[in-house]
C-alpha cells in the first residue's frame, strides 16, 4: 500500500468562483543517499539498501523519494562487487557511473517502493551472504539492516533540496512524475 498524498491549491483572485489552475504535489518521506549509491538504486543495480539503524522499516509498503547527497561513499568496495561478482566490465561501470550523475547533487532525483527490513545476522557466510552483498553493491552487510527496494523510477527533472540523515518529508510537482 502506498500511502503518500496529492495537495492541490487553488490560488483565490478576483474571481473566487472560478479558482485558477493550481500546481498539484506529491508529499512523500524521503531519504539521502551519497552517490554512488543514490544512482545505483535509481537505475536498479542496488536493490538492498543497508544502514546501521532500522531506518526504513516504518515505510514498509511505501514510496519514498531517494535524495542525492553532495558527498560520495568513502570508499569503493562498490567497485569490486561491480567488477567482481556482477561481471561488469570497466566500460559498463563507467557508462553506469555517467548515467548516475545525470541530474547532480543536492536533489530529488526519483522514486523507490520500500520493502521489507531485516537485520542481517553476525553470523551469515558464504553464497547467502554474496546474494545480498550483490543485491547491495556493498560488501560488510553483518550487523546491518537490510531493506529490500523495488520499481525504482527517475523524475522528469531534479528537484533542489537540501538533504538529511533523517527522513524528511517532501513536495514534489506532479509535472515531475515519471
Amino acid at each position: 500500500m502506498c500511502t503518500f498524498w496529492l495537495n492541490v491549491r487553488i490560488m483565490a483572485g478576483s474571481h473566487a468562483a472560478q479558482p485558477r489552475s493550481a500546481p498539484m504535489t506529491l508529499h512523500v518521506s524521503c531519504v539521502s543517499f551519497r552517490q554512488p549509491f543514490a544512482g545505483f538504486v535509481l537505475d536498479g543495480v542496488k536493490t538492498v539498501e543497508s544502514r546501521w539503524r532500522p531506518l526504513l522499516a516504518p515505510l514498509q509498503g511505501r514510496t519514498v523519494a531517494v535524495h542525492i547527497a553532495w558527498r560520495d561513499w568513502d570508499g569503493d568496495e562498490w567497485r569490486e562487487v561491480l567488477g567482481g561478482p556482477l561481471g561488469m566490465t570497466h566500460d559498463q561501470i563507467q557508462m553506469l557511473l555517467e548515467s548516475v550523475e545525470r541530474f547532480g547533487r543536492g536533489v530529488v532525483a526519483g522514486l523507490v517502493d520500500v520493502g521489507r527490513t531485516w537485520q542481517c545476522p553476525t553470523t551469515l557466510h558464504g553464497e547467502e551472504l554474496q546474494q545480498l552483498e550483490q543485491a547491495a553493491v556493498l560488501i560488510g552487510l553483518q550487523g546491518k539492516h537490510l531493506t529490500h527496494l523495488t520499481n525504482p523510477r527517475w523524475l522528469k527533472a531534479p528537484l533542489v533540496a537540501r538533504g538529511s540523515r533523517d527522513l524528511w518529508t517532501v513536495e514534489i510537482p506532479t509535472h515531475l512524475l515519471p
